[in-house]
Order: structure tokens, then C-alpha cells, then sequence
């Protein structure tokens, strides 16, 4: 078998994988940039943004376990959820398991905010979808997950 049956060597594929991070950087701050511009009008920031999709998709959460979910300090996570409550999106509620540590959830003008930038992005990001297939997305996918998983979890607190 000569090297192009085999696929690439393993030196090829770890310069492809630089590729890969010298285009997530670029990615995310650019995303970043644009979720935070398309919810300036909304006075929502990235940080709230973050954590109110996370409590949609999971259901009432601590503080402690949404910074694990996101790899971000309880600090940083705090401070979003405070601005959050300020501006009704979130309340906080007892904890049955700890009552040290209240669960977060979301309000009704929280579902309603979270849905509302969850649409724009979609219509964004089906125009990126224009071009791609299925089996891209699941490579895309299984590539960024296996980088995810080498590189660990952070020590964020």
C-alpha cells in the first residue's frame, strides 16, 4: 500500500489539526463579536447568553455546575447569572439537594430571550449549512470532540 491508500502520516495529520485551532480562534471571537452585537439591542451579553441556553437545555442548575458544564470559573458564572436575575431572565430557587447552594432557572422572559437568539442564529447559520452534508458535520464534530477530550478539563476556580 503506498501513502495514498493509507491516508495521511501521523506528522501530516497533527500539522492538519493546527489547521483545525488556527481556525476555532478566529471562529469563536469572531461568533463571539456577532452574538454580542445581535444581542446589544437585547442587552444581553455572551456570558448570559451562555448560561441561560445552558439552564434551557438542562433544567435548573447550581452556579458550581454550570461553570463545570462550561469550563468557566463559579466567579465569572456568578456574575452572569446576577446580571441575568437583574434583568428577570433567571431566579433563583431552593435546592432540595443542598441548601447552601440555590438551583438557577430560567423565567418566562428567559425561554423567551434564549428562543428568540436561538432563531437569529439559526437563520445565520443556514446559510453556512448551504454547502455542507451531513457526514461534514459529523466530522467536524468528532474531530473538535476528540481535540476536546486530549486537551482535559481546565482548572478554572
Amino acid at each position: 500500500m503506498d501513502e495514498a491508500d493509507t491516508g495521511p502520516v501521523p506528522e501530516e495529520l497533527t500539522d492538519r489539526l493546527t489547521e483545525v485551532f488556527d481556525l476555532v480562534g478566529p471562529l469563536y471571537r469572531r461568533t463571539h463579536r456577532t452574538v454580542e452585537q445581535d444581542m446589544s439591542a437585547d442587552g444581553l451579553s455572551a456570558g448570559i447568553r451562555a448560561v441561560l441556553n445552558l439552564l434551557r437545555d438542562h433544567g435548573p442548575m447550581t452556579v458550581p455546575q454550570m461553570g463545570r458544564a462550561q469550563t468557566l470559573s463559579r466567579q465569572f458564572v456568578q456574575r452572569m447569572v446576577n446580571d441575568a436575575a437583574a434583568k428577570g431572565l433567571v431566579e433563583s430557587v431552593p435546592n432540595p439537594a443542598h441548601q447552601r447552594s440555590s438551583l438557577i432557572r430560567l423565567t418566562e422572559p428567559g425561554r423567551t430571550a434564549i428562543t428568540a437568539v436561538l432563531d437569529r442564529e439559526r437563520a445565520v447559520l443556514r446559510q453556512a449549512a448551504d454547502d455542507l452534508t451531513g457526514p461534514d458535520i459529523d466530522a467536524c464534530l468528532r474531530v473538535l470532540s476528540r481535540l476536546l477530550h486530549v486537551m482535559g478539563d481546565a482548572d478554572v476556580d
